[in-house]
């Protein structure tokens, strides 16, 4: 980890939606340490600024994948690169979605809309071992079609069951229309011997955590990945502090026990 941008360059872009766009990057020089599913780094747009953006694809050659939504100066800089351009990068930073702990139980992936790109190198990890997870279950909701990332890769998924949906359809689609949780009936899992993982807008995922519980997946498996403002990343700004916890340190990834109770009080 290093307070000091580390360049990389572009090898790869990739356009996701008519506003995202996945950057595969490799370090110019020296690689960074080894990301883990569900760390983010702080990706920086030279001239503009950075922002935290977790990895979408992580490589033991240190090569990194960032998906990024243009929503901002510095995102709309990152998302403006080419192949050949540098970014800089500092990381990792935060913790991981520790898949090793849902070893010989069923896992559960849900997502909602850019909220897959966290969760895609846990989903490729535990489909790269099918022998150390029971089944794997990956659902998926977006607010319309055009907001789907990673298409043509999620259909390719060997899982025990994927679902999509979308809030509003358009005049060519054919999936599910409604919130992502009403896929949970579907699903191949005992929830009492289930880690389920969620990323998406908060709504979302408070949502489909109170649903799970409910479900009786235990509340400390189930492992949400919240996003504030996260500008130092070294716990010392405090933009991201939620309660009593800065999860640029303990964070991005929270179980939802810890969680509910901070999230339940509006101010925070």
């Amino acid at each position: 980890m290093t307070a000091v941008p580390v360049p990389h360059r572009v090898v790869a872009r990739r356009p996701e939606t008519a506003d995202t766009v996945t950057l595969c990057l490799e370090p110019v020089d020296a690689a960074l340490p080894d990301f883990a599913p569900g760390q983010f780094a702080m990706v920086h747009s030279f001239g503009r600024g950075e922002i935290p953006v977790s990895a979408s694809s992580v490589q033991a050659t240190g090569g990194l994948a960032h998906t990024i939504r243009s929503v901002g100066a510095v995102s709309d800089g990152l998302c403006a690169t080419r192949v050949g351009d540098v970014v800089g990068i500092r990381g990792p930073y935060g913790n991981s979605w520790e898949l090793e702990g849902a070893r010989g139980s069923d896992v559960l992936v849900v997502a909602g809309g850019i909220g897959l790109a966290p969760l895609r190198p846990l989903i490729l990890g535990a489909l790269a071992e099918p022998e150390a997870y029971r089944r794997v279950n990956v659902l998926i909701g977006a607010r319309a079609p055009g907001d789907l990332i990673a298409r043509k890769e999620v259909a390719g998924w060997a899982t025990a069951y994927t679902g999509v949906t979308v809030d509003q359809p358009d005049a060519d689609w054919r999936g599910d229309v409604g919130v992502v949780t009403q896929l949970l009936g579907r699903a191949h899992f005992e929830p009492d011997s289930t880690w389920a993982f969620v990323c998406g807008p908060e709504p979302m995922i408070r949502a489909t955590a109170r649903e799970l519980a409910q479900r009786g997946v235990p509340r400390d498996r189930i492992r949400i990945s919240l996003e504030r403002n996260m500008r130092c990343a070294t716990g010392h700004c405090g933009h991201c502090q939620l309660g009593p916890l800065l999860l640029c340190q303990v964070g991005p990834v929270v179980d939802w026990e810890r969680a509910e109770p901070l999230l339940s009080v509006r101010e925070l």
